[in-house]
């Protein structure tokens, strides 16, 4: 029994050498969850928090380099407009003659055919950089045809293909950002007006159903009548403001921040279809609209091409007309860039605050953790000398005897 206990005593020590050792070489203080479970529960919780912190701040800067490339197009289209509207204040002025306002219209369209690069520009992944989630697709599609008073092919027409789509990045927890503008806002000039031609006094919900605004569900349910689609989407967190039109008692629906209105009966429902918003059998917008409503509205695109052919013409007046419009395109790219630069600076500020947080998380992870390596060399130096001791003890007292040769 002596020479088993001794034995017991003396594998421990080895048992417990190895043990500090082990913590030594990773530099840990717990190398099993039984050494401290609290502290392992905690330290899994930073540890998961740090790599969090990190993935945020790879979003930031994935973030911000999206942002940049989005802020340096609008202010070269923001260049050009600005350049396109010296134009217009010159044809407008009514002293020069027609063959110098076709001059002008020349530069004006070249300055559109930028601008439409502009718009369908990629990012250095290949990636559209205005299209929302159809970043595979050019974000407009240019229709060419002839325009009084020229001699070739132009842009007659821009349509918008991509979506509203607005990728979103995690910069914090349970925060997102914004890391792209769809093309329908960021080269929307005015703000778009939805008028249909439908009495619809007496018209109600036949059953439940989802209208869908810019991305934006709405719930009716059956036996709604006009008042309470109207003030359903009023209350809804939109840009879009609904009401009755005074004349035709017909409803009217209008956005109260400049973009294209993107809108749709969801599923089976059709209520704005029978309201005469949306055309029966078209579902995919934004060309769903109705034929017999009347719709106004522009983009920059038609506010330049307006002010092209008007100098074609050789129309001054319509060059004055079409000004106001220059000015539109003008305040909602510059609103645009407002709305990039406050989102990088948001996101400066987040990136700040990470590079703060993140030496505490770890300060607070290694209180946990961390070895005392003065303490572990003492604590190793120990265990040797009371196991040289021990063996030394041992060889003293547990001499062989014959018996232990017979057995």
């Amino acid at each position: 029994m002596a020479s088993m206990d001794a034995q017991y005593n003396m594998m421990l020590r080895e048992w417990k050498m190895n043990q500090m050792q082990n913590k030594m070489g990773a530099q840990t203080r717990i190398k099993d969850l039984r050494d401290d479970p609290l502290a392992a529960a905690r330290s899994t919780r930073l540890q998961s928090q740090l790599f969090r912190m990190g993935r945020y701040k790879k979003n930031i800067e994935l973030t911000q380099g999206n942002l940049n490339y989005s802020e340096s197009r609008l202010t070269n289209a923001l260049e050009v407009l600005q350049r396109v509207r010296e134009l217009s204040v010159q044809g407008a002025n009514g002293v020069y003659s027609k063959d110098q306002m076709r001059d002008m219209a020349v530069e004006v369209n070249q300055l559109l055919e930028q601008l439409v690069s502009l718009a369908n520009s990629r990012n250095g992944m290949g990636n559209t950089v205005f299209s929302g989630f159809e970043s595979h697709l050019e974000p407009f599609l240019v229709m060419r045809g002839r325009v009084e008073g020229s001699a070739s092919d132009f842009i007659t027409a821009l349509h918008y293909r991509g979506d509203i789509g607005k990728n979103m990045a995690e910069v914090s927890e349970n925060t997102y950002v914004q890391m792209n503008i769809p093309g329908n806002q960021a080269f929307w000039a005015e703000n778009s007006h939805v008028y249909a031609n439908i009495d619809a006094t007496t018209y109600q919900v036949q059953a439940d159903s989802t209208i869908r605004i810019d991305g934006v569900a709405i719930d009716l349910e059956a036996g709604d009548n006009i008042s309470a689609i109207i003030h359903k989407i009023n209350e809804a967190p939109l840009a879009v403001r609904a009401r009755l039109d005074p004349v035709k008692d017909s409803l009217v629906l209008e956005t109260t921040t400049p973009h294209g209105l993107w809108m749709e009966d969801v599923g089976t429902g059709t209520v704005l279809q029978d309201l005469g918003i949306l055309q029966r059998g078209r579902s995919t917008p934004p060309y769903n609209i109705a034929d017999t409503a009347n719709v106004f509205g522009g983009s920059i695109f038609d506010m330049v091409m307006a002010v092209r052919d008007s100098l074609y013409k050789g129309d001054s007046e319509g060059v004055n007309k079409a000004l106001g419009g220059m000015d539109l395109s003008i305040e909602s790219v510059t609103s645009s860039l407002a709305k990039i630069g406050s989102l990088d600076s948001r996101l400066r500020v987040t990136a700040k605050r990470l590079d703060y947080e993140e030496p505490e998380v770890v300060k607070l992870n290694a209180e946990d953790v961390d070895l005392d390596v003065t303490q572990a060399i003492t604590e190793l130096k120990m265990l040797e000398y009371t196991h040289q001791a021990a063996l030394a003890t041992s060889a003293r007292v547990l001499r062989p005897t014959l018996l232990d040769f017979l057995r």
